[in-house]
């Protein structure tokens, strides 16, 4: 079992020509409104993945939609708390690469309670896994309450603080982050990632594939990309990330879980759009990746 505290946002995309300097107004090609926020992208990917993903998050009053798709999407939705705050929201310029750039408004997402969060927990067991990203509240309560309960810690470093790493570094079994992150931590703290008290870290590195670093084993590899053509690079982090922590909660290798991880990625940055459009288990398994 998963138990992802993650966010829950209505994500607004905007087709543009090319990203936005400062001060440059810039009229959109076309719009679109879909299902978003990190901790969602990465409850439907770990659901795809064939894994029971309990969602701990919250919406306002405007989210019930949000919740209905999740549930829809195979996400156990019953620790999704509705308070005053609005849902969350992201506005994102994509442009003709398929590059973005992202605005966050946290809304609910900061209202996510540690009430909520230990009523969820309590609930869980040995050997499940929490799942945690930066877009809500209340990350530190819920690493302590897992490891005081025995789970597994999976935490996605972003949007990425050094801070937030320090933090619950100590406590974490596995941690996700991109190339620049991986690079600003180690520049924040002084160590180098084969030095941080974690067992298990991956570093994504785009069309370059992704670094499994084990201080745990005290092995590196690497892995390659599959070759695609991308169209949208948007919420691929997270499809990678939900479909490694369904992958290992399921009992697969950790490198077979990045291989699928890997392939989930592939497929995703193929489409336009965040939750709604991640690949199931069986589009993978049916694609030809070679």
């Amino acid at each position: 079992m998963i138990w992802n505290l993650g966010s829950i946002n209505a994500d607004n995309f905007y087709y543009v020509d090319h990203l936005p300097a400062a001060g440059e107004t810039l009229a959109a090609e076309r719009f679109q409104q879909g299902l978003g926020g990190k901790g969602a992208n990465m409850s439907v990917a770990a659901a795809r993945g064939a894994a029971h993903v309990v969602h701990i998050g919250a919406v306002g009053r405007d989210g019930k939609w949000a919740v209905d798709r999740l549930l829809e999407y195979g996400v156990i939705t019953d620790h999704i708390a509705v308070v005053p705050e609005p849902t969350g929201h992201a506005n994102i310029n994509i442009d003709g690469d398929g590059e973005n750039n992202i605005v966050l408004y946290p809304g609910a997402n900061h209202a996510v309670t540690d009430k909520m969060i230990g009523a969820a927990l309590s609930e869980a067991g040995p050997g499940d896994f929490l799942l945690m990203q930066n877009e809500t509240t209340g990350q530190e309560f819920a690493v302590k309450t897992a490891r005081t309960l025995g789970l597994r810690v999976a935490y996605a470093a972003a949007p990425f603080s050094a801070e937030a790493v320090r933090a619950v570094m100590d406590q974490i079994d596995l941690l996700i982050l991109n190339a620049v992150e991986a690079n600003q931590l180690q520049r924040a703290l002084g160590l180098d990632i084969g030095d941080l008290p974690i067992d298990e870290i991956i570093i994504t590195l785009g069309s370059d594939g992704c670094k499994w670093v084990s201080n745990k084993g005290k092995t590196t590899q690497d892995f390659a990309a599959y070759s695609v053509n991308v169209v949208d690079t948007t919420g691929a982090g997270d499809t990678f990330t939900g479909y490694l922590v369904a992958g290992l909660d399921r009992g697969l290798s950790m490198s077979d879980a990045i291989d699928l991880a890997m392939k989930a990625g592939a497929l995703m940055v193929r489409r336009e759009g965040t939750a709604d459009v991640i690949p199931d288990l069986k589009e993978i398994q049916d694609h030809d990746f070679s």
